[in-house]
């Protein structure tokens, strides 16, 4: 697993991961991490991987590596929280080589994920975009939605980005009103996720609906409708946290 501590500058060696801009390179038995002796001069250190110092190097399109999602389909829970936090890391130094105070450069921090301006002082660290996703319910039934970018047939659970100075619950209520005009009653907790693209972090919810009217905005949701357990049309990848939920509750309902 990911141990959340950046190895000081000595250490300049340790398991590798290649990324590009759209996919990261195999390494040996189709892992994604390799061992380098010394990583090269533009790596990012990530912390420790399994005890042995860790980092990601960009390095320039060209190659046809497998696809980030392709990765998070196969990789394991603690794989996919490491290559989540090189995706939002080579980003967050990539897009805030400049202070968003002042327009002075910046400089990297080595012991956190930080970047400085030496001109203002504003110290700035990687963005991370709060957001809920939820599954509404209505006894069996699940309200399930398509918005316009979906793939062909694909329906999903509801969300949307937590507003300043909103609680999380009120966003959900906001959220499946705004999207299908749906009140809810109850909102309980599921499990959060990472969700690297590009730098959300989910947090997911069960609510049930207080009807089963839906009256859908027409711009972020295209259609949505009710399905029953046994009757649901194309979902959602196994590894995001929005078939966790159909399926939590799939189960739930199986048991019954």
């Amino acid at each position: 697993m990911l141990r959340r501590e950046i190895p000081p500058m000595d250490v300049v060696g340790g398991w590798l991961l290649r990324m590009n801009g759209t996919g990261v390179a195999p390494a040996e038995s189709s892992s994604m991490l390799g061992y380098c002796r010394r990583w090269p001069d533009q790596a990012l250190r990530l912390g420790y991987w399994e005890g042995e110092p860790v980092a990601v190097v960009v390095e320039a399109d060209g190659d046809d590596w497998p696809g980030f999602r392709d990765w998070l389909a196969q990789v394991s829970v603690t794989q996919s929280e490491l290559l989540a936090t090189a995706l939002q890391v080579t980003r967050w130094d990539r897009d805030h080589r400049f202070c968003g105070r002042c327009g002075h450069a910046t400089r990297r921090l080595t012991h956190e994920f930080a970047m400085q301006c030496d001109h203002c002082g504003l110290r700035g660290y990687p963005r991370i975009s709060p957001c809920i996703i939820t599954l509404v319910t209505h006894g069996r039934d699940m309200l399930l939605a398509r918005g316009p970018r979906f793939p062909p047939q694909r329906y999903s659970t509801l969300a949307g980005f937590i507003e300043p100075g909103e609680a999380v619950e009120a966003a959900v209520r906001r959220e499946v009103m705004e999207e299908v005009g749906v009140d809810v009653g109850r909102v309980s907790f599921f499990k959060s996720q990472s969700w690297p693209f590009p730098h959300s972090l989910m947090m997911g919810f069960f609510a049930e609906a207080a009807s089963r009217d839906i009256h859908i905005d027409g711009q972020e949701i295209v259609d949505a409708a009710w399905f029953s357990p046994a009757t649901l049309p194309q979902l959602p990848p196994a590894y995001s946290i929005s078939r966790q939920l159909i399926e939590t509750h799939r189960g739930a309902v199986a048991m019954r």
